[in-house]
Protein backbone atom coordinates (compact mmCIF):
# COMPACT_ATOMS: atom_id res chain seq x y z
CA UNK A 1 0.00 0.00 0.00
CA UNK A 2 1.21 3.21 -0.71
CA UNK A 3 2.54 5.23 2.25
CA UNK A 4 2.83 8.74 0.53
CA UNK A 5 -0.03 11.55 -0.56
CA UNK A 6 0.36 11.75 -3.82
CA UNK A 7 0.54 7.96 -4.32
CA UNK A 8 -2.37 7.16 -3.01
CA UNK A 9 -4.09 10.21 -4.63
CA UNK A 10 -3.56 8.75 -7.62
CA UNK A 11 -4.42 5.20 -6.60
CA UNK A 12 -7.92 6.84 -6.05
CA UNK A 13 -8.08 8.88 -9.48
CA UNK A 14 -6.89 6.14 -11.48
CA UNK A 15 -9.76 3.79 -9.53
CA UNK A 16 -12.39 6.90 -10.59
CA UNK A 17 -11.00 6.80 -14.67
CA UNK A 18 -10.89 3.02 -14.78
CA UNK A 19 -14.59 2.93 -13.41
CA UNK A 20 -15.63 5.68 -16.49
CA UNK A 21 -13.69 4.11 -18.74
CA UNK A 22 -15.00 0.71 -18.13
CA UNK A 23 -18.50 2.57 -18.01
CA UNK A 24 -18.00 4.28 -21.60
CA UNK A 25 -16.71 0.65 -23.01
CA UNK A 26 -19.55 -1.16 -22.07
CA UNK A 27 -21.96 1.44 -23.02
CA UNK A 28 -20.12 0.90 -26.90
CA UNK A 29 -20.59 -2.84 -26.35
CA UNK A 30 -23.89 -2.48 -25.84
CA UNK A 31 -24.47 -0.77 -29.11
CA UNK A 32 -22.40 -2.28 -30.88
CA UNK A 33 -24.40 -5.98 -29.88
CA UNK A 34 -27.69 -4.15 -30.67
CA UNK A 35 -26.51 -3.33 -34.38
CA UNK A 36 -25.22 -6.95 -34.89
CA UNK A 37 -28.17 -8.25 -33.71
CA UNK A 38 -29.89 -6.31 -36.17
CA UNK A 39 -27.68 -7.61 -38.92
CA UNK A 40 -28.41 -10.62 -38.27
CA UNK A 41 -32.27 -10.70 -38.07
CA UNK A 42 -31.83 -9.04 -41.47
CA UNK A 43 -33.70 -5.87 -40.40
CA UNK A 44 -32.77 -3.22 -42.45
CA UNK A 45 -34.23 -0.42 -40.50
CA UNK A 46 -33.46 -1.55 -37.04
CA UNK A 47 -29.61 -1.71 -38.25
CA UNK A 48 -29.67 1.69 -39.68
CA UNK A 49 -31.56 3.31 -36.71
CA UNK A 50 -28.80 1.29 -34.39
CA UNK A 51 -25.87 1.74 -36.61
CA UNK A 52 -26.75 5.82 -36.05
CA UNK A 53 -26.90 5.01 -31.95
CA UNK A 54 -23.52 3.08 -32.34
CA UNK A 55 -21.65 5.97 -34.52
CA UNK A 56 -22.27 8.68 -31.81
CA UNK A 57 -21.01 6.14 -29.03
CA UNK A 58 -17.91 5.14 -30.65
CA UNK A 59 -17.29 8.52 -31.25
CA UNK A 60 -17.72 9.72 -28.09
CA UNK A 61 -15.62 7.38 -26.48
CA UNK A 62 -13.33 8.28 -28.70
CA UNK A 63 -13.18 12.04 -28.56
CA UNK A 64 -12.90 11.19 -23.66
CA UNK A 65 -9.70 8.95 -25.27
CA UNK A 66 -11.19 5.78 -24.01
CA UNK A 67 -10.41 4.27 -27.50
CA UNK A 68 -7.46 5.64 -30.19
CA UNK A 69 -9.00 6.94 -33.29
CA UNK A 70 -7.80 4.54 -35.41
CA UNK A 71 -9.96 1.72 -33.25
CA UNK A 72 -13.04 4.45 -34.05
CA UNK A 73 -12.60 4.48 -37.51
CA UNK A 74 -12.31 0.61 -37.76
CA UNK A 75 -15.01 0.23 -35.58
CA UNK A 76 -17.51 2.33 -37.35
CA UNK A 77 -16.62 0.91 -41.07
CA UNK A 78 -17.12 -2.58 -39.77
CA UNK A 79 -20.41 -2.05 -38.68
CA UNK A 80 -21.19 0.47 -42.13
CA UNK A 81 -19.92 -2.19 -43.81
CA UNK A 82 -22.45 -4.75 -42.24
CA UNK A 83 -25.25 -2.87 -42.49
CA UNK A 84 -24.64 -1.82 -45.89
CA UNK A 85 -24.29 -5.70 -47.26
CA UNK A 86 -28.19 -6.36 -45.87
CA UNK A 87 -29.31 -2.78 -47.25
Amino acid sequence: MANIKSAKKRILVNETKAARNKAIKSKVKTAVKKVETAVAHKDAEAAKTALHAAIVEITKAGSKGVYHKNTVSRKISRLSKAVNEIA
